[in-house]
């Protein structure tokens, strides 16, 4: 007598796990949308499609806890949706020059840490130790999330809200700073992790 086993549906294409998908594929739009940079038309559609993709940041997690679509696919993919989403960004308003001058300092400050935090995670990964997303942590996103996105509008924000760029920059300085704590707070966590592994 044969037994049929269920056949296990696949995690690949839940949900949770398309929201994510999605954001990967805002990432090359985003930055072709920028390459007319005085096209007011472009910035808005560069605009509409990175608040889209800042919301899947947080739909996909909550889809993933909610209705238990939580998978190591899912694990891996999310957080290097967002830093793509963030370095291509930051690159396109670097190369176009809405971030310029000293702002250029907060947008290397916002690429380092990301770079430190994806080793630490990474080596951390090997010992077997989780690095838990701090509060701070997740106000930093917002308000880099919410930077980025007043930025991107540019010289069309600036039309419709004056000083729309001034306020971009003074989040993303915000930002910065937020990232500089988070950032110090995970690196010291991983070098006590490595001292006790060294023990």
């Amino acid at each position: 007598m044969n037994v049929v086993v269920p056949r296990r549906r696949s995690t690949a294409l839940n949900l949770a796990n398309l929201l994510t998908y999605g954001r990967l594929v805002a990432v090359p739009v985003v930055v072709a949308l920028l390459f007319w940079p005085q096209d007011d038309t472009a910035r808005w559609i560069a605009v509409a499609v990175f608040v889209a993709a800042a919301i899947t940041d947080y739909l996909d997690g909550y889809v993933a806890r909610t209705y238990s679509q939580s998978s190591a696919l899912g694990r891996m993919l999310d957080p290097i949706a967002d830093k793509l989403l963030v370095a291509a960004s930051l690159l396109m308003l670097c190369a176009d020059g809405t971030i310029r001058g000293w702002s250029l300092w907060a947008a290397i400050v916002i690429l380092c840490r990301e770079i430190l935090v994806s080793g630490l995670r990474e080596y951390l990964a090997e010992l077997k130790v989780g690095v838990p997303v701090s509060r701070v942590a997740k106000w930093k996103t917002a308000v880099q999330l919410v930077a980025l996105g007043v930025l991107i509008a540019g010289p069309a924000g600036e039309r419709v809200l004056p000083g729309n760029g001034t306020l971009g920059l003074v989040l993303l300085w915000l930002a910065a700073a937020l990232t500089l704590y988070t950032g110090y707070d995970y690196m010291r966590s991983g070098i006590r992790h490595v001292i006790d592994d060294e023990r």
